[in-house]
């Protein structure tokens, strides 16, 4: 009895042991993908696994393996079964019954700035006896783009003030968004946007914003993203990146005519108010902070021979080597307005003895010796980051 037990228990292993070999993945189902397109720094976004065995075989146990980039983190229940090196890695066990279909979603936080792509699932089942293994490799096709981190709307509205004091002239020909100036009653061509609501309920009427005016001007932000020093500042680059993020939300909001380009990045033009402004996010999502890039004094020499009238050129740049320096000076020779966005180490301005007032232009009397050059017509914005 015994032996015919043991042929009987032989003869299922290796009858189930050709039966998986040959059909444990007939009917099986791997759809691993992003469930959002789009996050940005710092959010929890979740990656949907969605595992169909579709076969009256059941399968015991699967087992599907992921590697995402290190920069997303799983987070809460999900972390249980990750690990993070060189990548940050996943290892989800199912077990599937006949014709059954399971959903998880799995949280992670995005931390940095990236494209990222998920391309290829390790799939791995097993036989009913847990002894035989059946591998597996399902091409995914899903990605996601972590946008800049925008940075404090008060922090941006200085920077556009300083932008307006450049700016605002007597002609009056075109309201400046950014100087508020009062409030009036409203008039049936005025838009929607403008009015106060706020206002308008104590009154008698509706009542909308008035602005100050300046000419027809447009925009142009040159983001710098060389980083090539002996020590990586990497913080501050990704704070430029930020910044220039930022500061075109802001603008393309007011229906303002802006351009965005850089060593590192290819140019974006925008002029049709918010709906672009993805399409910049995009692409700074995509620069490559590692990728060699040309020195940013090459690029405003490239971009002094084509210097545009009623543009406002602002720069966003942490070098200030005397190359640079000069190349920013020059750019405003001709009566442009320049304003040099300069993200610094908090920890540094705190150990200068003598920091330059951020509000201030400056000029050829300046205290500190890299600029010490008569660059009066440009205009300084230091901005502090903790490194």
């Amino acid at each position: 009895m015994l032996l015919l037990l043991l042929a009987g228990t032989g003869a299922f292993y290796l009858f189930q042991r050709i039966i998986y070999k040959k059909y444990w993945n007939t009917g099986l189902g791997i759809v691993t993908e992003f469930e959002a397109r789009s996050a940005y720094e710092g959010d929890i976004s979740y990656l949907r696994e969605e595992i169909t065995n579709d076969k009256l075989l059941p399968l015991p146990a699967l087992e599907v393996n992921l590697s995402m980039d290190r920069a997303l983190k799983f987070a809460g229940d999900a972390k249980d079964n990750a690990n993070v090196t060189d990548q940050s890695y996943r290892r989800d066990i199912f077990s599937l019954f006949v014709r059954q279909r399971v959903i998880r979603r799995l949280p992670f936080v995005c931390e940095k700035r990236g494209y990222y792509e998920l391309t290829k699932a390790d799939v791995i089942g097993y036989d009913f006896f847990f002894i035989r293994s059946f591998h597996d490799d399902r091409i995914l096709k899903t990605a996601l783009y972590v946008y800049p981190r925008l940075v404090d709307t008060h922090r941006i509205t200085l920077i556009c003030k300083a932008v307006s004091g450049m700016i605002v002239t007597q002609n009056r020909l075109f309201p400046d968004p950014f100087c508020f100036s009062g409030i009036r009653d409203y008039h049936p061509s005025d838009p929607m946007h403008q009015i106060n609501w706020k206002a308008s309920s104590k009154g008698q009427g509706l009542l909308v914003n008035q602005f100050d005016s300046t000419t027809n001007i447009r925009m142009k932000i040159i983001l710098d993203t060389e980083d090539s020093g002996i020590i990586r500042r990497e913080e501050l680059t990704e704070e430029g990146i930020r910044i220039a993020a930022s500061l075109a939300s802001r603008i393309v909001k007011e229906k303002m005519e802006l351009t965005v380009t850089g060593n590192g990045m290819n140019q974006i033009h925008l002029k049709d108010g918010a709906g672009q402004i993805q399409s910049l996010y995009q692409e700074l999502s995509r620069i490559d902070t590692y990728k060699p890039v040309n020195r940013i004094c090459e690029e405003l020499q490239k971009e002094r021979e084509k210097l545009q009238s009623e543009t406002i050129y602002v720069i966003i740049s942490m070098n200030q080597d005397q190359d640079t320096v000069s190349a920013i000076a020059s750019m405003a020779k001709n009566g442009n307005p320049v304003l040099w966005v300069l993200p610094v180490s908090a920890s540094d301005e705190r150990r200068a003895s003598s920091a330059e007032d951020s509000s201030m232009p400056l000029s050829a009397s300046s205290k500190n010796a890299k600029y010490n050059m008569n660059i009066k017509s440009v205009r300084i914005f230091r901005w502090e980051v903790n490194e």
